[in-house]
């Protein structure tokens, strides 16, 4: 079983719920059902959901497949490690204000780093 994977699926699942949470609060102590009703601070919460959403779920599978089909675990640790990082710089960076900062930069770099990478990696097992 991917029980580094595991791992790392977990914190991740905590780092989701961080995110969405706030999103939840704003939207009920400001009425707000659908959308972020024009509201740039909401916009902008659901943004960095939103884009964890779009990058979390194939590097997760990506990790899992790579422990399952043999990847040596310092791999896995590695990969997962830096996506964590990544994940957890640009949800700060991009959480404080939607221009250039160092977490959104260096979050988005490492995020594509793993996925990078991982793909990589996966060609290689599977092709050998």
């Amino acid at each position: 079983m991917p029980k580094i994977t595991l791992l790392f699926a977990a914190l991740h699942a905590l780092l989701l719920l961080a995110l969405a949470v706030p999103i939840a609060r704003y939207r009920h102590a400001h009425k707000i059902g659908l959308g972020d009703g024009g509201d740039k601070l909401l916009a902008r919460r659901i943004r960095v959901h939103g884009n964890f959403i779009e990058h979390v779920p194939l590097a997760l599978l990506l990790l899992a497949m790579l422990e399952l089909c043999g990847l040596p675990a310092v791999g896995v640790w590695s990969f997962g490690s830096v996506l964590l990082l990544g994940r957890l710089l640009h949800a700060a960076g991009l959480s404080r204000h939607g221009g250039y900062s160092f977490g959104r930069f260096w979050g988005t770099s490492l995020t594509w780093l793993s996925l990078l990478l991982m793909a990589l990696a996966g060609l290689w097992l599977a092709l050998r």
